[in-house]
């Protein structure tokens, strides 16, 4: 039969969110309620009549919690298959009634292990063994029974029940979303396991990612697209945000902004980025995030319309006010948090107030993850995240004169928002703030040149910083013509003494910092 009606139903779950209503539903359909434990008593708190695990199998629950729905009678009522004669006849003899509804979800192992500071022994006790065997068990028999593992499916659930009981369509919809689930459970085990055994690489990585949304189309509207998350993430990141405002995000808005993300919270201090086709069109520190957000704006005016904007900061009403100034367009803001204020201005104010997608990421100051994951054909590249401040002491001054005092803070500027910049990336920087960018170039010498160009007379003066050597002085001899004040760069090429020679004969103080950062 297609639509199987549910006269049993096995209910034992870490999350009781729903389980109210559901269990309401139940009752009202006749359903004889099965359940364990907490999940027991919360449910004969609401008023519903109960069956105890223990009471139907003759075992009690034992070694704290660790065993109690582990048994025969268990398991063959989950798995029996109604139309073979003989495991009706086996039930039967021993007793078993038979399942047609199991709803579990199983102890929060990813939520547990990111918690700061949690022992081994707290994450071992959260890993559920019997929550999913019965899920897998439920999952196997799906053509007799449905399996529920999040209340986010409890309202299919109670309009078929109220149909007359679940449908095959149902049923198979929610076995697939139950293997995903135990995959995903022991995806986060694993990966736990491999960094208690010191592995940062480990043999095997489990990638399991839950889908959040579909977007409208992807990278070009002939696409389709769609957000996945993964388990136990946190801190600040576009996929867990909360959207305070605006359209839906597309898949260029939510690349835009997590380049933007990584941008600003490598800084301390109040910054702001405006992002164009995951790149930096301008960035800035400053003593407040209107004045950080002021300077990225005008890194360049022309490019920064229609952008994407990061704070590591909160936007207040300042901040709002500036971005409400005629003759901006905005695409999307992402903060860790908006003033009721700013919100009120940015949604109100500019012609642009409908459209507008504003983000709260939460505090910036979490740690990013990691590993950093890129998908390619047949595989997927893993490398740790280029994340951390290179050692200051590493670097070296390879030219007869150092950097003056009063360019050190724009060596140190242009060098940390280099790494965000696809490569060939060049960075000009003035004041604390990028004033030119040069980025993805085949030629790091046109990087420089177009670096220049952005930069005006304002590369007069600038710190210059490069995410690799350069490979001829013919960089050095145009930072030159156009002003460039010092130059930051890894060094590293087999011309390095005529790249050194050239910025000597300029008169131009260079740091080698012994480290690139390409962005591919």
């Amino acid at each position: 039969m297609d639509r199987i009606p549910v006269r049993r139903a096995l209910v034992s779950v870490s999350d009781k969110t729903g389980l109210a209503e559901l269990g309401r539903a139940l009752a009202a359909a006749g359903v004889q309620i099965y359940s364990t434990g907490g999940t027991r008593k919360f449910l004969a708190d609401q008023g519903l009549a109960v069956t105890e695990v223990a009471a139907y199998t003759g075992f009690p629950e034992m070694m704290d919690g660790r065993v109690k729905t582990l048994h025969p009678k268990i398991f063959g009522g989950i798995l029996c298959r109604r139309e073979v004669s003989e495991d009706v006849a086996a039930a039967r003899e021993h007793g078993m009634e038979l399942f047609d509804l199991v709803v579990v979800n199983l102890y929060p192992f990813a939520q547990t292990v990111a918690r700061p500071g949690v022992t081994p022994e707290e994450a071992i006790e959260n890993i559920d063994i019997g929550g999913p065997s019965l899920v897998r068990a439920a999952a196997k028999n799906h053509a007799h029974v449905a399996i529920a593992t999040d209340a986010g499916q409890y309202p299919a659930i109670i309009e078929e029940l109220r149909a007359g009981g679940t449908t095959l369509e149902l049923r198979k919809r929610l076995a697939a979303a139950a293997f995903a689930h135990t995959a995903a459970y022991d995806g986060a085990i694993a990966g736990w396991f491999a960094q208690q055994g010191g592995e940062f690489f480990p043999p095997t990585l489990v990638v399991s990612l839950t889908r959040k949304q579909e977007l409208r189309y992807g990278e070009n509207a002939h696409q389709r697209g769609a957000l996945y998350a993964a388990p136990g993430c946190t801190g600040a990141n576009v996929v867990q945000a909360r959207q305070l405002h605006g359209k839906e995000l597309s898949y260029n808005n939510l690349l835009d902004l997590d380049s933007g993300l990584a941008l600003v919270r490598s800084f301390g201090e109040p910054a702001a980025c405006v992002i164009k086709h995951n790149n930096p069109c301008g960035a800035a520190v400053a003593e407040t995030p209107a004045e950080a957000a002021k300077k990225a704006l005008d890194g360049d005016p022309q490019s920064a319309f229609g952008g994407i904007l990061a704070f590591n900061r909160p936007v207040d009403a300042a901040t709002a006010e500036l971005l409400a100034t005629p003759g901006l367009f905005i695409e999307a803001i992402a903060a860790p948090d908006f003033a009721p204020a700013a919100v009120e201005i940015l949604t109100t104010r500019p012609k642009w107030k409908n459209n507008v997608r504003l983000l709260a990421v939460g505090p910036c100051d979490v740690p990013p993850a990691p590993l950093a994951c890129r998908p390619i054909e047949g595989g997927m590249l893993v490398q740790e995240a280029d994340v951390l401040p290179d050692p200051e002491h590493e670097w070296k001054v390879v030219t007869p004169a150092p950097p003056p005092d009063s360019l050190l803070a724009d060596l140190r500027f242009g060098w940390a928002v280099v790494r965000h910049v696809k490569s060939n990336a060049i960075v000009l920087a003035a004041r604390r703030a990028l004033v030119g960018c040069g980025a993805g170039q085949m030629s790091r010498v046109d990087s420089v040149e177009i670096a220049i160009e952005k930069a005006g007379e304002r590369a007069r003066g600038a710190a210059l910083a490069s995410d690799a050597f350069f490979p001829f002085p013919d960089s050095i001899h145009r930072a030159a013509q156009a002003g460039v004040a010092a130059i930051i760069q890894p060094g590293g090429s087999v011309r390095d003494e005529e790249v050194i020679a050239a910025a000597r004969e300029h008169g131009i103080p260079m740091i080698f910092t012994g480290r690139r950062h390409f962005r591919h």
